[in-house]
């Protein structure tokens, strides 16, 4: 390689690490100043808050009680964070949105490796621009945490299959596949195992190829997966004997065959969603899809692409057919999804081009649809809400020039400057959402009110449970005449359902309390004996002192 070459190739990789870290600061930029969304997103900030206060790391409670519809990978990284940083909402959302940040290099890393250097960059792209995915990747949610972990498990399995057989490659593939597998059961549950298992029994089917099944390192791969994921599921059983019963029963079968969480869809609700989530290149997926199925039909070699589209086939199918159904189920679908699209595309830059006008206008539209939103819905559109949503169109508006950038500009430029943009536009419109009538969150009520608290004031919560009050306020609240998800929690610790007759009691006998409830509660509370004054609300909640 000459000298000149040489120092070209070093300028690219630089600009290449350059445009990267940009990429990762607009990822994260925002993640501080939205405030945490109702109901899952204060969840999900509460749960490690209480863990790290009561320092008990095994036992996951909500409100102060016990909580087991989820494992508590997430709990102990956001509750680790805490104790260096704070709660705040970036310590909140740290975890998840910084694994869904890493799905973009690892789908980058994986489709290089299958399909060349053009084909990861496209791959990157197309992640990037995805709405679904950006949207979801940026909440304080397990799904973006679980995603890469399952994600990671598939494309492990997937590279150790494509290695020759008992060689040392495949085994530390599988190895890492299982490894990964068993974090992902300890992020949202054994549904990795259905999914995963399903899959490879479905494309042994298809192919009458039953080798990847004799390439599993069961004996170390599964060690190696129980001495990860289990010693937690035995230490809760210990200390909690009614543990097993409500986790596999209740949150897993009981969840996928009846409507017991009150999350009924229509059938064709993912279906919906994927379409959504990939519309910036949804031209391209139906050829994509066809060339995955048909891969590779002259040899008799592991067939990656075709093993990841019927993994996304067998993810969308499970999840439609359950019976409950939530919008960030499917995200697994998304990172294999779109090596699928970039695999074999004849002509890399025009795809991205191509990728970056659509998610441009979709972002713009997006922000169009957002104000007609709210003018029609509020009869104004809040001025809080306007700097993020012309940061946003500004975004939107550069993705769509992308289509001028020079003919000779290189790939990994387009495609990083196209993911940083839909990065930022989506993150932007996200942020004046949030800002949009009705409020989303009880950032603004917990503001008003917490000065007024004291560490001897006493704090209900009268008919329902706002989720986000508690992070925020960092209290627990006494609940008063409701359960909800609680309920197990409730029954588990009978004495802390306190009926509305002893609250009034005791109510009426307290000096420093603040109860929370429906503001159109208020006037029943009052017929029926409830004092104090109101200092502060929202269109959901109104808090009252009893000072």
């Amino acid at each position: 390689m000459s000298t000149q070459s040489g120092q070209e190739l070093r300028t690219l990789r630089g600009s290449g690490w350059a445009l990267w870290i940009l990429l990762a600061v607009v990822w994260f930029a925002t993640m501080p100043w939205r405030p945490l969304l109702d109901p899952d997103e204060g969840r999900y900030a509460e749960i490690p808050r209480e863990m790290l206060a009561s320092g008990d790391w095994i036992t996951p409670r909500l409100d102060g009680l016990k909580y087991f519809e989820k494992p508590p990978l997430q709990y102990w990284a956001t509750a680790a964070t805490y104790s260096v940083f704070g709660l705040s909402e970036w310590t909140a959302r740290l975890w998840t949105v910084g694994l869904g940040f890493l799905c973009l290099p690892m789908v980058l890393a994986f489709a290089s490796r299958l399909r060349g250097r053009a084909a990861g960059l496209c791959a990157l792209t197309a992640l990037a621009v995805s709405p679904y995915f950006e949207i979801v990747g940026h909440l304080n949610l397990l799904d973006a945490g679980f995603t890469f972990w399952l994600t990671a498990t598939a494309f492990a399995f997937v590279l150790a299959q494509c290695e020759p057989p008992r060689s040392a490659a495949q085994r530390r593939w599988m190895l890492l596949a299982w490894g990964a597998a068993a974090l992902a059961v300890l992020t949202k549950g054994i549904v990795v195992g259905v999914l995963t298992g399903a899959s490879l029994a479905l494309y042994s089917l298809v192919e009458r190829d039953y080798r990847p099944w004799r390439r599993l390192h069961l004996v170390r791969g599964g060690a190696l997966f129980l001495l990860i994921a289990l010693p937690w599921f035995i230490a809760v059983s210990v200390r909690n004997p009614s543990f097993l019963k409500f986790f596999f029963v209740h949150e897993h079968i009981a969840r996928f065959l009846t409507t017991v969480h009150q999350r009924v869809e229509p059938w064709w609700y993912f279906a919906v969603l994927l379409l959504i989530g990939t519309l910036p290149w949804l031209t391209r997926l139906p050829g994509s899809v066809a060339a995955g199925w048909r891969e590779s039909d002259q040899n008799d070699r592991f067939k990656p692409l075709k093993f990841l589209l019927i993994f996304c086939v067998v993810t969308l199918l499970f999840f439609s057919a359950s019976g409950s159904k939530l919008a960030p189920y499917i995200l697994p679908i998304m990172p294999p999804l779109a090596v699928i699209a970039a695999a074999g595309l004849p002509n890399p830059a025009s795809f991205i081009r191509r990728t970056a006008l659509f998610t441009g206008v979709l972002l713009l539209l997006i922000a169009v649809g957002l104000v007609i939103y709210s003018l029609r819905r509020n009869g104004y559109f809040p001025h809080e809400a306007l700097p993020w949503l012309l940061a946003g169109s500004a975004a939107a508006l550069c993705s769509v020039l992308i289509q001028w950038f020079p003919r000779t500009a290189a790939t990994m430029t387009l495609a990083l400057a196209t993911a940083g943009l839909a990065v930022l536009g989506c993150q932007c419109l996200l942020g004046a959402y949030t800002q949009v009538p009705p409020q989303r969150s009880a950032y603004r009520l917990a503001r008003a009110v917490r000065p007024l608290i004291h560490r001897q004031t006493e704090l209900y919560s009268l008919g329902q449970y706002r989720e986000t009050l508690s992070p925020y306020l960092q209290r627990t609240l006494q609940l008063v005449q409701f359960q909800g998800e609680l309920a197990f929690g409730l029954s588990e610790e009978p004495a802390k359902d306190l009926t509305g007759d002893a609250f009034l009691t005791h109510w009426n006998q307290a000096t420093d309390a603040i109860a929370f409830l429906d503001p159109s509660m208020l006037s029943w509370w009052r017929q029926h004996g409830l004092k104090g004054r109101v200092i502060a609300g929202d269109q959901d909640t109104v808090a009252v002192s009893r000072l």
